[in-house]
């Protein structure tokens, strides 16, 4: 069963641990009974799990507009999207003109 958050008006934020089908519902303040509705105050957190699972949860919340890091790699590096572009073979013609034949041919040069 997760954990929830509520707001007690008198006693301030608490926790309370609830089934998910009543994740919606108020609970009431354990100090002096009010209804507390739900509130979200502090961002949910995967609790326990093994290594890997906790690094692919990791990946899967970083921003796609967020640099990637690697571990052992530099800036450099091939492997990772940083490195040098691999070169693209030009075919150059008897009158000067280029022609790239690896490129999609059914677009027009600039």
């Amino acid at each position: 069963m997760p954990v929830y958050e509520y707001w007690c008006d008198s006693h301030g934020l608490f926790n309370a641990l609830r089934p998910m089908a009543a994740c919606a519902e108020p609970c009431d303040c354990p100090e002096c009974g009010a209804v507390a509705p739900r509130v979200m105050v502090t961002p949910p957190r995967v609790a326990g799990g093994d290594r890997s699972r906790m690094k692919a949860h990791a990946i899967n919340e970083r921003a796609a507009d967020s640099p990637r890091r690697s571990a052992g790699h530099g800036p450099g590096c091939g492997c990772c999207g940083g490195g040098p572009k691999p070169g693209r073979s030009t075919l150059q013609r008897p009158d000067g003109s280029k022609s790239f034949p690896s490129a999609r041919p059914w677009m027009i040069s600039h």
